[in-house]
């Protein structure tokens, strides 16, 4: 087998390494796809609403960011829910999203403006149901105050 030169393998190398990992993620499961894609959505929404114009007021500011990403952490959970097998992953999904609801409630009652309206908590699938809660004891709360 003939020897590239040095030059040109450091040249072919990045543009042939991903084809040779492509087909792992060239097409995910069918059941996969759509949760892809409503976490897409999610992101893609949660950052560009956070991107928000700085009005003077930090503490308002704050608020206009953190309700988006707090909105968008919902969403991903509700996606889990909708698409997710592994039950405990699914009971921390559904705390996150009643303590990302109660923090936007929050949020806003700080502010002075009205809490957003109530919503449903999500149901545990029926499976669940007897399932012990202590095994996914989760705080989303304290996992963001180590994070954000």
């Amino acid at each position: 087998m003939p020897r590239l030169p040095g030059s040109l393998l450091a040249l072919l190398v990045p543009l042939l390494v991903p084809l040779l990992v492509l087909p792992a993620y060239a097409a995910p499961p069918a059941g996969e796809a759509a949760f892809l894609a409503e976490n897409d959505a999610a992101m893609t929404k949660m950052m560009k609403d956070m991107d928000v114009q700085p009005t003077g007021d930090i503490d308002r500011d704050f608020v206009a960011m953190m309700t988006p990403h707090h909105q968008g952490a919902i969403e991903m959970a509700q996606a889990v829910l909708r698409h997710g097998k592994n039950e405990q992953l699914r009971r921390i999904a559904q705390e996150i999203i009643v303590d990302q609801q109660q923090e936007i409630a929050a949020m806003q009652l700080a502010l002075g403006q009205p809490a957003p309206p109530s919503a449903p908590a999500p149901t545990a699938p029926a499976a669940a149901t007897s399932a012990p809660a202590s095994s996914a004891t989760h705080s989303h709360a304290m996992h963001m105050s180590q994070h954000e």
